[in-house]
């Protein structure tokens, strides 16, 4: 499955949708759209995942990757998702520790 994307901003966050498969033949593809954003000075992101079926470790690597990118520029990157099979793979890998899902993309961009 393809990976697709949106790209709008809201309360100053730039709100990247993501749908589809988050997997190895994908994930470069988000990677260098970060990138770009975070080059152009969109350093408060938030990836809303809840469109994505699939989540493997090299898209788990493209999340931290972003995350170490936005905050080395003054920003920060946020996460929403819903869904139970997300969350747990964050929950093992203890990433929703540094990183944690917000169930809505309001609760996202709130003060921020």
């Amino acid at each position: 499955m393809q990976l697709r994307t949106d790209v709008s901003e809201i309360a100053g966050w730039t709100v990247v949708n993501v749908y589809g498969e988050l997997d190895v033949a994908t994930a470069p593809d988000l990677r260098e759209l970060l990138i770009r954003l975070v080059g152009s000075g969109s350093n408060r992101l938030v990836l809303d995942l809840e469109g994505v079926d699939f989540l493997d470790s090299t898209g788990l690597g493209t999340i931290i990757g972003a995350l170490k990118r936005t905050r080395t520029n003054g920003g920060d990157l946020r996460l929403v998702s819903t869904q139970a099979r997300i969350a747990r793979l964050f929950a093992i890998t203890r990433l929703d520790q540094a990183l944690p899902l917000m169930p809505t993309l309001d609760a996202a961009v709130a003060g921020g």
